[in-house]
């Protein structure tokens, strides 16, 4: 379709405003001309200088996000459910893995409908309204999952570096924290809606996001301090945590041993695993929880920042993998701080015999839960 047969609106000027950028790749159709007509407002004008993206994209996008919906929504629904279910795992920091577990089930079962219903349509088909609800939505489940897992590392900081000196965590300090948390997330994703920044279609507009393509100061700022808020900070504190929990772990171990050959004993465990120690263990669950981080949240910080700073062109193909690799975070949660609870195993295998392909693996040896490492490890310290 001629620009010129097109209605006047903010996506005419958009397209003119790129000179026909469209022309170079032979044809005059763009990644936007599926765009719902109401829609064009939201939509910037650098998505114009694209064709369309292959159906083929939309289809692998749709089918990717479909198997990690099933396998999200199952895993995250049968880690809250034995949780809360299982009378030995009802402590309070136990309850902040729950509440991990329920923001990534949300995540995928509010937003992979829609995105496969778009994936099909290869546009977005729900109007501006749902397209606000839906970005914050993917917003807030994200900041909560990110901060749930800040509080859980600092959890762990607590019991296992403080010690006895320490003051343990109760009930209805898990829930505060669970409620601050909700509340402060809450707070930076409406915060679009309500006009400091704005939620726009991605470039694949099949999904919609953060708007960091806008050159003005109000968007750029929301960008700027909402990474600093829900990346950085929480990234730093993660990172901080972890450090000192595998240098108290590390400093403890080595007690032990000089501790066992004053004894002329071979260790002071009676099962412990002589190939992989403590601090080993502990090291490769702090080494997966931050790879698995960036995993995640880096592309589509980058996309972000990218379009903030103009360091880099960003192409509709592009802001595909930063809607994959944000979602599939709600996929190895559960696996990372569930599965790996040596007591979620064991009541896992009980409730659902099937799934043990085989024997429950000794407890004793493990220390993923560092609520349980530690409980059972600074007594003999």
């Amino acid at each position: 379709m001629a620009i010129t047969s097109m209605d006047p609106g903010p996506g005419v000027a958009a397209m003119q405003s790129w000179g026909g950028h469209a022309e170079a790749y032979s044809s005059n159709q763009t990644v936007v001309d599926k765009v719902l007509p109401e829609m064009l407002h939201l939509i910037d004008a650098h998505w114009y200088q694209f064709p369309p993206l292959n159906p083929l994209w939309h289809g692998l996008l749709g089918f990717t996000i479909c198997m990690l919906a099933i396998i999200s929504i199952s895993g995250n629904g049968m880690v809250v459910y034995i949780f809360t279910t299982t009378k030995t795992l009802k402590t309070p920091s136990n309850l902040l893995v729950v509440n991990l577990a329920f923001s990534d089930f949300l995540m995928m079962a509010m937003m992979a409908p829609p995105m496969i219903i778009n994936c099909y349509n290869e546009t977005w088909v729900f109007g501006p309204l749902a397209c606000q609800f839906y970005a914050c939505g993917g917003s807030l489940f994200g900041c909560v999952s990110i901060w749930t897992m800040t509080a859980i590392a600092f959890d762990r900081y607590n019991v296992i570096v403080k010690g006895i000196a320490a003051k343990p965590m109760t009930i209805n300090g898990a829930l505060l924290r669970i409620l601050g948390i909700w509340l402060f997330s809450l707070g930076w994703t409406v915060a679009p809606i309500m006009g400091w920044g704005r939620y726009v279609p991605e470039g694949n507009m099949t999904a919609c996001g953060t708007d960091y393509l806008s050159k003005d100061w109000i968007s750029r700022s929301y960008i700027i301090l909402y990474a600093v808020a829900c990346y950085f900070l929480p990234l730093f504190m993660i990172i901080y945590s972890y450090f000192f929990i595998v240098q108290a772990v590390a400093a403890h171990e080595k007690a032990m041993r000089e501790q066992a050959k004053k004894m002329n004993v071979a260790s002071l465990r009676s099962s412990e695993n002589a190939n992989t120690s403590a601090e080993c263990k502990l090291a490769k669950v702090a080494l997966m929880t931050i790879s698995l981080w960036f995993m995640a949240w880096t592309p589509y910080l980058v996309i972000n920042f990218a379009g903030v700073f103009e360091t880099m062109p960003i192409s509709p193909l592009a802001t595909i993998w930063g809607s994959v690799f944000a979602k599939a975070n709600a996929v190895y949660n559960p696996i990372v701080y569930g599965i790996s609870h040596p007591k979620y195993r064991a009541a896992l295998y009980q409730r659902f015999p099937a799934l043990a392909c085989q024997p429950s693996p000794d407890e004793s040896g493990s220390v993923a839960s560092a609520a349980t490492a530690c409980t059972e490890e600074k007594p003999s310290a």
